[in-house]
């Protein structure tokens, strides 16, 4: 049982480091969304115009955006509830069950897979974005707070940190959500290991059981 209550311990830590990680995501993802009215920059392009200098924005979907918020929510929801229930876990001095363990084995590699998905779509997209960017000026952060889209009324002088935070905080939730992989499968094959050897033990006792009888049977 000591290595369930390692993994015990390194889940807790794991899941604490995931939630200050979530923050890195749904914090950025917000305000820009209130700053762009509402619009994505994610994938979005654009011309920019000879005469005013302004740049005539093709938005693209919202749905970008609201994906990476959406799983920022998600992983802090469910960063905070494992939290929780690991914490409740290791104060009774209990552990999960092997139901519970499955549970956590699927959820975290939905989870991983999502993240995956959603640190592409910020870095590609702000990628695109920010290629529209050096048209004009010399790098994209130099683009910030200038007035580019007076059309929208957007208010761009925080994108770049914003989307730099949170291709931080994609990139580092994917690699903690594969650690919280790792350690459910380790914590389910363990379990496993554990159910085998009740299993076989419970078998060893029925031979015995069996032989003595069968021993007095010949003595008698």
């Amino acid at each position: 049982m000591a290595l369930i209550n390692v993994l015990l311990i390194s889940q807790v830590a794991s899941y604490v480091v995931a939630l200050i990680l979530s923050f890195c995501i749904v914090v950025p993802m917000s305000l820009h969304q209130k700053e762009f009215r509402g619009n994505c920059l994610l994938f979005s392009t654009g011309i920019w115009q000879e005469t005013d200098g302004q740049f005539v924005v093709n938005w693209s979907s919202k749905l970008y955006c609201n994906y990476v918020l959406i799983i920022g929510i998600i992983l802090m929801i469910t960063s905070s509830v494992q939290i929780y229930k690991l914490s409740m876990l290791m104060y009774r001095g209990e552990d999960s069950s092997f139901l519970s363990a499955f549970i956590d084995v699927v959820s975290t590699i939905f989870l991983t897979v999502s993240a995956l998905i959603a640190a592409i779509i910020v870095t590609l997209g702000f990628m695109t974005w920010c290629n529209c960017m050096i048209k004009r000026f010399p790098s994209c952060e130099i683009a910030a707070g200038n007035d580019i889209d007076k059309a929208d009324n957007i208010d761009t002088n925080g994108f770049h940190i914003e989307f730099g935070v949170a291709q931080f905080g994609t990139w580092s939730s994917l690699s903690i959500w594969v650690g919280l992989s790792v350690f459910a499968v380790l914590k389910l094959l363990k379990y496993h290991q554990i159910e085998n050897m009740k299993v076989s033990m419970y078998r060893e006792r029925q031979r015995l059981v069996d032989d003595a009888g069968y021993s007095q049977d010949i003595n008698s």
